[in-house]
């Protein structure tokens, strides 16, 4: 069976809207995938205050925003579609939406009306993807791993750095995933101050040396002592580790490459968090790395080195993929909501089963 989709991904480093066009093909549960057209559609400044500011909106405005942006990321797509040539040929679109307020196992929400998609593109649209597992005593987070278990199965770890850090892997007996820090959004965050959007290549930070006073404060955060499942919103960085950081008064320089360091002694602790599950945790292992941070060769280089010793290979795949993943699986989750497939794994959002995630809109009269 072949699957033409459509994903939208928006992340927390608001660097743009992530629109990725995939051929999936299923045979006898084993899924490949073609990411045949993918681009990342910046935001204008207007936007980047619109989204950033969401959270301070009143319920009203909010809502406004929130069909708002629904059209606009359906405008989003009709000109993709357009530039591309794809009349006819997409059979839905899965849109994550843009994440303002997450509440793990309470609530959580993402604007971007997919009535407001449905009605600009004409195509049927699956939005509201965190909703249902957060309704089932879930973190709703993170939702990702099950493209990495169902498209990426070959490799024993995914992480995805991006705005915040994410792992995933199987076990023995399970598949475990979950947040592990901040991460573009505070290094974006942080080179602002010279008017830049990120530290292309991590070549800033390989200038920096390491504040180790600042280093322990940011591995001593309360969170890094809690077990998963877990997950981060936006606030953790915006709100507690970017002025945690800025209090500390270094360097940009030195902020940039203690907090690289701090990622990567994250991710390394993860990692044998995890490790602690496998029964055979001394076999060469492999790790795939996608996310803008995959192209920050001074962070990865640190990676590299912490996690050398647990005999962990990196592996950066081809661009597409490192840039257009999660957009990807956006894709892949709304083509198992549409065969009505679980496509959120209870065993990493802590939910009490797995479950069908999404709201399905459709785009033309029956």
């Amino acid at each position: 069976m072949i699957y033409r989709a459509i994903g939208l991904m928006s992340g927390s480093s608001l660097d743009g809207l992530d629109i990725a066009f995939v051929h999936f093909h299923e045979n006898a549960g084993k899924w490949n995938f073609d990411i045949v057209h993918a681009e990342c559609y910046p935001y204008s400044a207007e936007w980047i205050n619109k989204l950033q500011s969401s959270i301070q909106l009143n319920a009203l405005d909010y809502q406004l925003l929130h069909a708002e942006y629904g059209h606009y990321l359906g405008s989003g797509v009709n000109a993709f579609i357009n530039k591309h040539q794809l009349h006819y040929q997409v059979q839905l679109i899965a849109s994550h939406g843009h994440t303002t307020f997450h509440v793990p196992q309470k609530m959580t929400a993402q604007l971007g009306d997919g009535a407001a998609i449905a009605a600009e593109t004409g195509i049927p649209v699956i939005s509201e993807l965190r909703a249902l597992d957060v309704a089932l005593g879930g973190q709703g987070a993170p939702i990702v791993p099950i493209g990495d278990k169902l498209l990426f199965g070959e490799f024993d770890y995914c992480l995805n750095i991006g705005g915040i850090a994410n792992i995933s892997s199987h076990t023995a007996d399970t598949y475990i995933s979950f947040d592990v820090c901040a991460a573009n959004r505070v290094l974006n965050l942080l080179v602002l101050q010279v008017r830049k959007a990120y530290d292309e290549g991590g070549q800033m930070a390989a200038t920096g040396k390491v504040n180790h006073k600042l280093l322990d404060a940011l591995n001593e955060l309360p969170f890094y002592k809690e077990h998963y499942p877990k997950s981060l919103s936006n606030a953790f960085g915006n709100d507690i580790v970017y002025p945690l950081v800025v209090k500390q008064g270094c360097s940009l320089e030195d902020a940039l490459c203690t907090y690289a360091e701090h990622i990567a002694i994250q991710i390394k602790a993860a990692v044998e968090q995890i490790k602690e599950r496998m029964a055979e945790n001394e076999i060469p292992q492999k790790m795939l790395v996608t996310g803008g941070g995959a192209f920050n060769t001074f962070l990865t280089g640190r990676l590299k080195y912490h996690i050398k010793p647990l005999n962990i290979e990196l592996v950066i795949p081809e661009e597409k993929t490192v840039k257009y993943k999660e957009a990807l699986v956006m894709a892949l989750i709304g083509v198992l909501r549409w065969r009505e497939e679980n496509n959120v794994l209870s065993s990493v959002t802590g939910a009490r089963r797995n479950s069908i995630g999404g709201a399905i809109w459709m785009g033309q009269e029956a």
